[in-house]
């Protein structure tokens, strides 16, 4: 999940105050982006003031599971790329920006209801960074790592390779903020926020798909956001 430099940052506590509300929107999907406000509005009347502002009322949130951010340094960086691959690999931030450079412009849905449209992402695409350690046969996921630990998640192979999933390292022409995932994050619009990691760090190739952190406290591991 996302923010940006002037927003508060939420830690877990906080945010598990709306899993239930947030949770049933796998279910609601879209409809309740629609009618978000209109819903959701009257209930803020009512919650704790940190709660009251979580409510997508515009503009991003930011979400931590540990309620700092992890420290950002670029020259110190490193993206190891293992598991089922014939090359393991350490990427620097340098190595990044030289791969093919993909850009797109897409909407951020975030599970608690509130979503940003038209955001700018520029980064790789996966399969241009999977092609430089070489995926065995036998790797059918991929499994995400952040630096904020133990924050992890997982696409399957087929989910990382569609034409909008990337690893994003910039954001409305800019470098991304700490905040944002800073050096670099995952992007898969079809999806809801807590797919999209930020602060990565390992991508490990893995034989299937596991529960990342929300997901093994009762979150969906397929979190489509419903058309």
């Amino acid at each position: 999940m996302s923010g940006t430099d002037e927003a508060p940052v939420y830690g877990r506590r906080t945010f598990l105050a709306v899993v239930a509300g947030g949770v049933s929107a796998l279910w609601w999907g879209p409809a309740a982006v629609r009618v978000g406000q209109d819903l959701l509005l009257p209930v803020a009347q009512v919650l704790p003031p940190g709660v009251r502002e979580l409510l997508p009322v515009g503009g991003w949130r930011i979400y931590t599971i540990s309620g700092s951010l992890p420290p950002v340094d670029r020259t110190t960086w490193r993206l190891r790329i293992d598991g089922l691959v014939e090359q393991p690999i350490d990427l620097s931030y340098a190595d990044l920006l030289r791969l093919p450079r993909a850009e797109q412009v897409s909407t951020f849905h975030c599970v608690t209801g509130w979503s940003v449209q038209h955001v700018h992402w520029a980064g790789v695409r996966f399969a241009d960074l999977l092609a430089l350690a070489r995926p065995l046969p036998t790797a059918h996921a991929l499994r995400f790592e952040s630096a904020e630990q133990p924050y992890v998640d997982s696409l399957t192979l087929a989910q990382a390779a569609l034409p909008d999933a990337m690893l994003a390292y910039g954001m409305n022409g800019k470098p991304l903020t700490r905040p944002h995932g800073a050096p670099a994050r995952v992007v898969i619009p079809d999806m809801y926020g807590y797919k999209n990691v930020k602060w990565v760090r390992r991508i490990e190739l893995v034989s299937e798909p596991l529960d990342g952190y929300w997901e093994q406290r009762g979150y969906d591991r397929d979190a489509w956001v419903r058309a």
